[in-house]
């Protein structure tokens, strides 16, 4: 008996938690039916922004690093009819300029009209062009600009040094052997006229040739009436060799004429400045035996000067002969010289990669010195060319692409070729047109899905 009502006792007690149990899953599942309808969406799907027709079926990352998005089921539902391709109006085949708003048969032909769908300027665009929405296309960070065209100028900065004319330096020698006398000009630096006194010279060789021409003066002079034609000629042509050889060696007419005046032979000639500059080298010195070998002076005439300046070998191909160059120099502020590029030196520095430009420059006042450090800038005009930020083109090496943004969310790979870079735009040649609307932000992310789409196009034709 106690057996029995330990047993009914148990019993009762399962019974009594079963119950209990069912209560509360009952409870549970009424608050989440309730807690769903006030307000919880389903999940119907999880997809990849980047690419929606990946589908998960739980929350994570995709392959691409990106959260994976929620597709509601409300979402999915969408009416079929927003699927549909929109129909613009209906054309005849024969004569696509007859267009109709509903379908029929053409008034001419009999045939039945054809529908022109808004998605079919897209199938004639190049191949790897993707419609992206507008949300995406906010996602990924897509901003746009107008194709403008303006007038483009590019400007080399650079640096030099300015060096003499070399054109315009002389070398003063003697051409007889002789002994300098008396020295006029006797320091280096110092600036000379042409035709002002550098030194004194004995030579015998000037001293013989000048009496040979008072000889040959009086020859003239008393043999140009001889009853013989011979005689008399003679007598010129001993005057006139004997002049020559002192112009020859330097002798100026003016002397000549003063040696004609007096009669005097001159023991010591006075040479003269044959250009105006500064003295760069002096070896002139009293007493010093010179012959035709020994180099006196050296004399650099300054009023025109050189800047050589380094051009880097990718930007030789916009410098060209008769460019205006401007010059400045940080000891000179507010000050501008200008020039014009009158050599660019045919070789390139292996260490620096750069090639030397010869600009010259007007120096009347001397301003400009040999040795000075100086900024040049160099304007390279484009005239009006069509230009495009540098970060809308993508450059694979081969080839260059920018994605020209269409109606309806569509970017179209576009091919062009591009020109020099400058101030951060590409110049393009060809490929674009003014009025155009590119990608310049975002375009990696729709390069990646062109090419994706590429590829699928590519495996479902196989």
């Amino acid at each position: 008996m106690r057996k029995r009502l330990i047993i009914t006792g148990v019993l009762l007690l399962v019974v009594l938690a079963g119950v209990r149990y069912r209560e509360d899953i009952a409870s549970f599942l009424h608050r989440k039916m309730a807690s769903r309808g006030e307000g919880e969406r389903k999940v119907v799907y999880w997809y990849d922004a980047m690419n929606p027709e990946r589908h998960y079926n739980e929350p994570g990352k995709a392959t691409d690093g990106m959260d994976l998005v929620p597709k509601y089921a409300e979402e999915a539902a969408a009416p079929a009819s927003s699927q549909e391709r929109k129909i613009l109006y209906w054309y005849d085949p024969m004569h696509p300029s007859y267009k109709s708003d509903k379908p029929g048969t053409a008034p001419d032909c009999g045939m039945d009209l054809v529908p022109k769908y808004a998605d079919a300027d897209r199938e004639q665009l190049a191949p790897g062009t993707v419609k992206i929405s507008t949300d995406r296309q906010q996602l990924i960070g897509v901003r746009t600009a107008k194709v403008e065209r303006s007038r483009l100028i590019r400007t080399i900065r650079t640096t030099g040094t300015v060096v003499p004319d070399e054109t315009k330096i002389s070398h003063v020698h003697v051409k007889v052997t002789g002994w300098i006398h008396e020295v006029y000009v006797d320091f280096i630096g110092q600036m000379v006229k042409q035709g002002q006194p550098l030194f004194t010279l004995y030579s015998p060789d000037l001293v013989a040739t000048q009496q040979d021409y008072l000889i040959a003066l009086k020859g003239k002079k008393y043999l140009s009436k001889a009853p013989y034609s011979e005689v008399s000629e003679g007598a010129q042509s001993l005057l006139a060799a004997t002049r020559q050889r002192l112009l020859l060696w330097d002798v100026s007419e003016k002397q000549i004429e003063e040696l004609e005046r007096t009669g005097t032979v001159e023991n010591s000639m006075t040479f003269y400045s044959p250009v105006t500059g500064f003295v760069t080298d002096r070896k002139a010195l009293p007493h010093m035996a010179v012959t035709g070998e020994t180099e006196l002076y050296t004399i650099s005439d300054y009023s025109t000067v050189w800047a050589n300046v380094d051009i880097y070998e990718y930007e030789l191909p916009y410098v060209r002969l008769g460019q205006r160059v401007n010059l400045s120099l940080s000891y000179y502020p507010g000050r501008t010289f200008s020039g014009r590029i009158s050599y660019v030196y045919p070789t390139v520095d292996p260490q620096t990669r750069t090639a030397k430009a010869r600009i010259e420059f007007a120096n009347p006042n001397y301003d400009l010195k040999p040795g000075m450090f100086v900024d040049a800038s160099i304007q390279v005009n484009y005239g009006d060319k069509i230009a495009v930020p540098q970060d809308a083109v993508l450059n694979s090496g081969i080839q260059q692409t920018v994605f020209v943004v269409h109606d309806d969310g569509i970017f179209e790979p576009r091919k062009i070729t591009a020109g020099p870079m400058l101030d951060g735009k590409v110049i393009v040649l060809s490929g674009l047109k003014e009025g155009e609307t590119i990608v310049t932000s975002g375009n990696f992310l729709i390069d990646s899905e062109s090419r994706l789409k590429s590829a699928e196009r590519g495996l479902s034709h196989d």
